[in-house]
């Protein structure tokens, strides 16, 4: 069966802003009913830290009949993916060319030529060294940080906050668009899969 996630992930904040901007997102959340204030252990590996559905969780989803598991929030340098598979394609944030990472005759498996570099910048980024995150790109000739490129379906977002909704349905667009004015007009991405 499996454990289904959605993460909204806020790829501006800063280390130092991070564990504000959360705490500034969950008592709103809170605040509307969407979730429960008090901390509880209905997450996966949430150690007791999530917070569980409210009385208000239909007002987020498109389908409230499912009320199981709640929100985790991240806050600390994370490389956010998709769980189950490998991203497809990454696209230059230069000059929007983009790089096919699987292989056309085996559509699954990762092309090692290609997803090479972004394995070693991705390393690079989860350690903190800036000058190891730059991925060249094959078509312009420039580098950027691999939290720069753009990846297919989301596939992967960089940041240092995170909010992760386990095991509710999808949740609402308008509910999404609610993040940026709250997060200060920041960025973000929407991720989600499977474990």
């Amino acid at each position: 069966m499996g454990d289904y996630f959605q993460t909204i992930v806020d790829v501006d904040a800063t280390a130092e802003d991070a564990a504000r901007l959360g705490a500034k997102v969950v008592a709103w959340l809170v605040a509307e009913g969407i979730v429960e204030a008090e901390p509880s252990n209905c997450v996966l590996d949430g150690d007791g830290r999530g917070h569980a559905a409210g009385p208000r969780y239909g007002t987020a989803v498109h389908d409230d009949t499912y009320e199981n598991g709640g929100l985790y929030v991240h806050v600390g340098r994370t490389m956010f993916d998709s769980g189950q598979g490998h991203p497809e394609a990454v696209t230059c944030p230069h000059c929007s060319a983009r790089t096919e990472l699987t292989l056309a005759d085996q559509p699954w498996e990762p092309d090692d030529e290609a997803w090479g570099p972004f394995r070693g910048a991705i390393r690079g980024w989860d350690e903190g060294d800036a000058e190891a995150t730059k991925v060249g790109c094959r078509s312009c000739g420039r580098a950027a940080p691999v939290d720069r490129w753009r990846w297919k379906d989301d596939f992967f977002a960089f940041g240092h906050l995170g909010f992760t909704f386990w095991n509710w349905t999808n949740l609402r667009d308008a509910f999404v668009a609610e993040f940026s004015p709250r997060l200060g007009g920041h960025r973000t991405v929407e991720l989600g899969g499977k474990l």
